[in-house]
């Protein structure tokens, strides 16, 4: 849970400290600006204060690596959900609108986030998990979307070192195999997840993981 925090904290401070320009830049999710991920961001954390309010009476049916529904098609953006995170942003108008917004509710997710029972299980999604797993499942979305905010902003700040660490641990659970001790966590998480495209020599260092990805979590 305390890496829920540090991870998530460190996500909303590089969101702050970003100039109103590059919420205009293109962000690491296919077809999205970076307003439209800092949009996305405010749903997140809306889903997350939402899901520690729905206490669940029956046995976890999903934990920190089954929560992710997982496919090999990576988003095209024209998802109908992800069209309206689009409308959405730019009804914001102005870049310090939407930092305003994700700092008012982020932060209130945050906290509710440090308050949890870990041993509480929550409802999400028609699925119940304690809310330890389901916090450690957020790690690896506010570490990849760390790195979708920054991945055409060479002079932001990316994710905590832990974080890159507990997210890899995270998606080799979810792939059934380590990826290869040569890729440092970040670059396993952008080809794991088919953020990018391996180079010829991670190719031939993945061997038959090679064939089973991308991971695209949903």
């Amino acid at each position: 849970m305390d890496l829920f925090s540090r991870s998530w904290a460190a996500l909303l401070a590089a969101v702050a400290g970003l100039p109103d320009e590059d919420f205009a830049r293109p962000s690491g999710c296919t077809g999205w600006l970076v307003r439209d991920l800092v949009c996305h961001l405010v749903i997140d954390a809306q889903d997350v204060l939402i899901t520690l309010a729905t206490p669940a009476a029956t046995e976890p049916t999903r934990d920190a690596v089954t929560y992710w529904d997982v496919s090999d098609t990576p988003p095209t953006g024209d998802d109908p959900l992800d069209a309206l995170t689009v409308r959405l942003a730019a009804a914001y108008g102005e870049p310090w609108l939407l930092r305003f917004h994700l700092d008012d509710v982020g932060s209130a997710a945050g906290r509710a986030a440090a308050l949890a029972d870990p041993g509480l299980r929550v409802g999400t999604r028609d699925e119940v998990l304690t809310v330890d797993d389901y916090l450690s499942a957020y790690v690896l979305e506010w570490t990849l979307h760390h790195l979708d905010l920054v991945a055409h902003l060479p002079g932001a700040a990316g994710p905590p070192a832990e974080g890159l660490r507990r997210s890899r641990e995270l998606l080799e659970a979810i792939a059934g195999a380590a990826f290869p001790a040569s890729f440092p966590d970040e670059d396993a998480l952008l080809v794991g997840t088919g953020r990018r495209a391996p180079t010829g020599a991670e190719q031939a260092a993945l061997g038959e993981l090679a064939g089973r990805l991308p991971l695209v979590l949903g």
